[in-house]
């Protein structure tokens, strides 16, 4: 299995950006952290790659993105936080959520999410004000969502495959490609069309990945006579979340003294779970009762 991986390319004397991601690994820890269903876990999957392929146009250092789709669907919605750094996380809100394949024989994430409701994107530069930008689901099939949003927010020609292959021993495969005309090329109708046509012949993305094919190998299919130039950095990603056991005595501590002493009364001490990955935290009453102290002595 190749390792997780993000590289960049681009083609037609820079006219063309291309980013591919391999993220196979990563979702199958997700998977496992969320006991995720199937159609979760490649609703998860492909929302996760997407948010890696938005963050790898950001410039500055600690950029990040955040992917929220919210459906009419039984799974309900995911939300993902994906960084230039090629870190990403996230979940769904019902992970256990199954339904049979859809028409073509596909995991049917169209219907888990929902085939109405919002995409809200947020880019965090680092300073000022994150841009935000809301756009209706198309399908609820997180690619089209995400290539739509790109079209009608940022105004850029783009296409997006996401996929993620996933049977009874796990995810064996996952991952995506971007391809975007640069504003410089988008008035040529040619190149845009040229675009467009290969990649309504690709069948998806995981055959591609699970036929053994590299990222390098995809571009060269897709870009090859184009002046393909492939940036020689790979970028290794990867499943990470911030969450810790500090983190959480300072939520706590937002509580009060009155709830944190009925906490101890009641139960013992708390128990916290982190959205994001899962992770359980467990704060004792000895914990408690050092929050309690430090409330006391600010008074």
């Amino acid at each position: 299995m190749a390792a997780d991986q993000l590289i960049r390319a681009t083609a037609a004397d820079g006219g063309i950006r291309a980013v591919g991601v391999i993220s196979t690994r990563l979702t199958e820890e997700a998977r496992q952290r969320h006991k995720l269903s199937y159609v979760a876990t490649a609703a998860l999957g492909r929302a996760m790659t997407s948010g890696l392929l938005l963050a790898s146009s950001m410039k500055r250092e600690g950029s990040r993105v955040n992917i929220r789709i919210k459906g009419n669907g039984p799974m309900g919605g995911l939300l993902v936080d994906a960084g230039l750094d090629g870190t990403v996380r996230g979940y769904v809100d019902n992970p256990d959520v199954e339904l049979p394949p859809n028409a073509k024989g596909k995991l049917d994430v169209g219907g888990a999410i929902g085939h109405e409701g919002y995409l809200y994107v947020v880019r965090d530069v680092g300073y000022g004000y994150p841009y935000s930008s809301t756009v209706e689901l198309v399908s609820g099939e997180v690619g089209e969502d995400i290539a739509n949003y790109l079209v009608t927010s940022e105004q850029t020609p783009s296409a997006l495959l996401v996929g993620v292959f996933v049977g009874p021993e796990g995810v064996t495969a996952s991952g995506g490609i971007l391809l975007q005309v640069m504003p410089k090329a988008a008035r040529d109708e040619d190149l845009v069309a040229i675009l467009e046509s290969r990649v309504s012949e690709l069948t998806g993305f995981t055959p591609l990945l699970r036929s053994g094919k590299t990222l390098q190998e995809i571009f060269q299919q897709l870009l090859g006579d184009l002046g393909l130039v492939i940036l020689p950095e790979v970028q290794m990603i990867r499943f990470d979340c911030k969450c810790s056991f500090e983190r959480v005595l300072g939520a706590l501590k937002l509580l009060g003294k009155d709830e944190l002493l009925d906490m101890i009364e009641k139960d013992n001490g708390a128990e916290a779970t982190c959205h994001f990955c899962g992770e359980v935290y467990h704060a004792s009453s000895d914990h408690l009762m050092q929050l309690i102290d430090d409330l006391q002595a600010t008074v």
